[in-house]
């Protein structure tokens, strides 16, 4: 029999994109997640002995356990090709670990998109596996048993059983409390505004309101009924003129393309997904969709990142698209630095491949998946385009001493809007 290596990935859907991009001397299989994992009867973790954790194989996993042997042992090389993160290099640990595997027939791969290129290229360099990694999603692992198991019971006992508590839920709790006591000790102001229907000169012209500023050139605000009635008496039959205009191209940039969390906001908004939801529809577009004349390929890059980066390539690849589809005054390159804190481990959500229209694979993917797929493009690509300029016009309105401001814009060159805004929790102004 010819020599193989073997590839292990976690899903099914993942391992039949690989496979085909990897030939007949790769045999790719489906591990399923984790295989091995704390026991749930007991806690699992040596307190007495440095947080000792005590691993025991997934019940109902033994097939893929025994299966997964089988292949290990027949293969030159097996690389370990599970999500690029701290829970997927953990899972690949765990099977070094499960299946005997030795140091000199072990290989670590990650794909940040999956696309031909960039599985064949992680294949050609391998690594070994991120201790740093594994040890952090352990100590995580711990953690979240520990807490839970000290405090699932409490719950059980004190409001009702079958809730969990843990790492996240404790705090978050906590976080949900002192809020909710910082809403109880609010002392609420009162304030007013005040608007003031005005009318040009000449007939034709519309009318518009004016909200109220100050007096004497200095800003006030309105804090009862009385000081609104003040305003109003001493400017009910003064003649309102206008003391400024100012005229200015007011800009507007582009968001910059999605972190999972940002993705999962917009998804909500726009979408009405919820954040689980936009997670799962994302794994089935980053692990692979059947396109007709493609094949199975995945369509955008790994979905769980807090980074702003983008790879040369693809901003490359996006000012051409936008060139020819816009025109050059709409491409412009920008490059966003990563919020402070951020592990910038992947590059943030983008299309694999932006010559792919939504449109163009609106046939071959379900509802949900278009849909997603279209934000996520649209996103990136209003990443990498000019901004929109606006013709801003603010005028300033004097009454006996008191004055009222006015703003209006319009749309001067639409830059990235012709593609995609950003969706608010409040209505637009």
């Amino acid at each position: 029999m010819a020599k193989h290596s073997l590839v292990i990935v976690e899903s099914p859907a993942k391992a039949k994109t690989i496979g085909k991009y990897l030939g007949k001397e790769f045999e790719v299989k489906a591990c399923m997640g984790h295989l091995r994992d704390l026991p749930k009867s007991t806690l699992g973790v040596d307190l007495e002995h440095d947080f000792e954790p005590v691993y025991k194989p997934i019940k109902g996993k033994e097939d893929i356990i025994a299966d997964l042997k089988k292949s290990a042992k027949s293969a030159e090389m097996v690389y370990l090709a599970t999500d690029p993160d701290r829970e997927g290099e953990a899972i690949s640990w765990h099977l070094k670990q499960l299946l005997n595997l030795p140091d000199e027939k072990t290989r670590r791969v990650t794909f940040n998109e999956i696309t031909k290129n960039v599985v064949q290229e992680s294949i050609r360099e391998p690594r070994d596996i991120d201790q740093k990694l594994v040890d952090a999603q352990q100590a995580r692992r711990i953690l979240d048993r520990i807490v839970g198991y000290e405090l699932s019971p409490l719950l059980w006992k004190k409001i009702r059983r079958g809730l969990s508590a843990g790492r996240v839920q404790s705090v978050a709790t906590r976080m949900v409390d002192d809020r909710d006591r910082e809403i109880e000790e609010f002392k609420p102001e009162e304030y007013w505004t005040l608007d003031a229907n005005l009318f040009g000169d000449d007939a034709k012209k519309l009318p518009f309101a004016a909200r109220y500023h100050g007096k004497d050139g200095k800003k006030a605000e309105l804090k009862s009924a009385e000081d609104v009635d003040a305003v109003v008496h001493e400017t009910e039959h003064a003649p309102f003129t206008v003391k400024t205009v100012k005229r200015t191209d007011k800009q507007r940039s582009p968001s910059p393309p999605f972190t999972t969390s940002t993705m999962q906001q917009e998804a909500s908004r726009k979408l009405s997904m919820t954040p689980r939801r936009t997670m799962a529809i994302a794994q089935q577009l980053y692990e692979g969709v059947d396109i007709e004349g493609e094949g199975t390929v995945g369509l955008i890059t790994y979905m769980r990142t807090d980074s702003l980066r983008i790879s040369e390539e693809a901003l490359a690849s996006a000012k051409t698209f936008i060139r020819g589809r816009y025109g050059e005054h709409y491409a412009q390159t920008h490059r966003y630095k990563a919020k402070a804190g951020a592990q910038d481990a992947h590059e943030a959500i983008r299309p694999s491949n932006v010559n792919w229209t939504p449109e163009q694979l609106k046939k071959d993917l379900t509802g949900e998946q278009y849909r997603l797929y279209r934000l996520v493009w649209s996103r990136f690509l209003a990443s990498q385009m000019a901004n929109a300029v606006y013709d801003s016009v603010a005028v300033e309105v004097e009454a006996a001493g008191h004055s009222f401001r006015a703003s209006s814009s319009s749309l001067k060159f639409s830059g990235y809007t012709a593609v995609y805004e950003e969706g608010k929790d409040e209505e637009k102004e």
